[in-house]
């Protein structure tokens, strides 16, 4: 139950932590995914973090002091060619329009950046997709 939700952008204390455990609860539990990908999901936060500039977008959800989701707009992954990479997207209370949410404040960013945007992602993330194609 999500009780004093806010959201915020830009990096806040327990942001690597939080995406990381997320990423590594849900694809565990429904993937078999293991240490291997959380790690390289913290790795890659802490990268991006160390490296975010002002055109970036980090948005995050908090219950209180509890990590309920995240969306990160990475405009300058050096991998991107240019374009804007839509990364680390998660919400661990699924069903009460938090994803739609970040995925409309990113939508407006990137819209005020003109530049296409990318992401990865994999066969049978159903839930995810409908928010992708809208």
């Amino acid at each position: 139950m999500i009780n004093d939700l806010t959201f915020k952008t830009g990096w806040q204390p327990g942001l690597i932590g939080g995406i990381a455990a997320a990423h590594g609860r849900y694809y565990a539990d429904h993937w078999g995914f293991g240490a291997v990908f959380e790690s390289q999901v913290g790795r890659g936060c802490g990268q991006y973090l160390e490296r975010v500039r002002p055109d970036d977008l980090t948005l995050s959800v908090w219950d209180g002091d509890r990590f309920a989701g995240s969306l990160i707009l990475d405009l300058n992954d050096p991998d991107a060619l240019g374009a804007a990479h839509l990364r680390w997207f998660i919400v661990t209370s699924p069903g009460q329009g938090l994803g739609r949410r970040l995925m409309d404040q990113a939508m407006t960013h990137l819209d005020q950046q003109r530049r296409p945007c990318f992401l990865t992602t994999f066969q049978g993330l159903d839930a995810a997709r409908r928010l992708y194609e809208n």
